[in-house]
């Protein structure tokens, strides 16, 4: 039975009132209710609760743009953070980070850990290649820049530099 929490008539009731010849006055005394609520319920063809949610998505992102942000996050894996910056720069420039959670969540991508989950195989390795670093002989070092978003409060981008020796 799909009946809101805090509701104060049941589906019998419901039906009862649908089926009363009486005025609005009369039920809504008889059960401690308003007339307005009477008149809800002879009004509706069915005795359930209809779901208070939007009928429409509010969404900034065309349907297309949604399109690319959902592969991206099909083939990169990336977590929201970073998906949300790359929408940011190259898609869609006002998006909201809620935006992007709850687009993910309507193509049932919102759990990365999942996802991951469903991408290995029977023995449970990872699908895709975990890559290590490179086996250098003594005396190389190896070295990765990686580019950091630029924060409100900084004047220009920031790197990211680790040597492993």
């Amino acid at each position: 039975m799909n009946i809101h929490a805090q509701a104060q008539t049941t589906k019998l009731i419901r039906a009862e009132i649908k089926a009363s010849p009486l005025s609005e006055r009369r039920p809504a005394e008889k059960y401690n209710i308003t007339r307005s609520t009477v008149r809800k319920w002879k009004g509706r063809e069915k005795q359930d609760d209809l779901s208070h949610r939007p009928h429409n998505m509010q969404t900034t992102m065309s349907s297309e743009q949604e399109a690319v942000v959902i592969e991206i996050r099909k083939s990169l894996f990336l977590p929201l953070g970073d998906l949300v910056a790359i929408t940011r720069e190259f898609i869609h420039p006002d998006v909201s980070r809620s935006g992007i959670a709850c687009c993910l969540k309507r193509h049932g991508l919102s759990n990365l850990k999942q996802m991951l989950r469903d991408q290995a195989d029977a023995e449970g390795r990872p699908k895709l290649a975990v890559k290590g670093f490179k086996d250098y002989e003594p005396g190389f070092v190896h070295i990765d820049v990686k580019y950091l978003p630029q924060m409100a409060d900084e004047s220009s981008r920031t790197y990211l530099f680790v040597a492993i020796d």
